[in-house]
């Protein structure tokens, strides 16, 4: 298996830089045509959201089709799959960043009761409590 860093998969998915995009998906397609696949983390996927919105200006919608993709997608091996789901989940319908629910699903499988933050976004979001004095 190995492991995509946000760049490579950034450079795959909008194909915006040629020479790289062709890199980027000549090792994609070479360990998925020998039968291996490629990791992503979850620290991947919140920068791949975070450089799609403020880079590309890409719609949460899509950003949300391409998760889902992902996570669909043989040839990738999403690290800690289960978590970044229920994170998935949580954004679709949610105020905050996809971040902040990958925070706070690892804490709750971590068997934390809660999480606490002073990020507004998350008020009455499944296992936050907001602290007093939230700006």
């Amino acid at each position: 298996m190995t492991g995509l860093d946000t760049n490579v998969l950034v450079r795959y998915l909008t194909q915006d830089d040629p020479a790289q995009a062709r890199r980027a998906s000549d090792v994609i397609r070479e360990r998925t045509e020998s039968g291996a696949r490629c990791f992503i983390g979850p620290v991947v996927l919140c920068e791949l959201t975070w450089v799609l919105r403020e880079s590309y200006d890409t719609p949460k919608a899509e950003i949300l089709k391409t998760l889902d993709l992902i996570l669909a997608t043989r040839q990738f091996e999403v690290g800690d799959k289960d978590l970044v789901r229920d994170a998935l989940e949580a954004y679709r319908t949610g105020r905050a960043d996809f971040a902040d629910y990958v925070i706070g699903e690892g804490g709750r499988y971590a068997g934390c009761a809660e999480t606490v933050t002073f990020d507004r976004r998350l008020r009455g979001a499944r296992g936050f409590r907001l602290l007093s004095g939230a700006e």
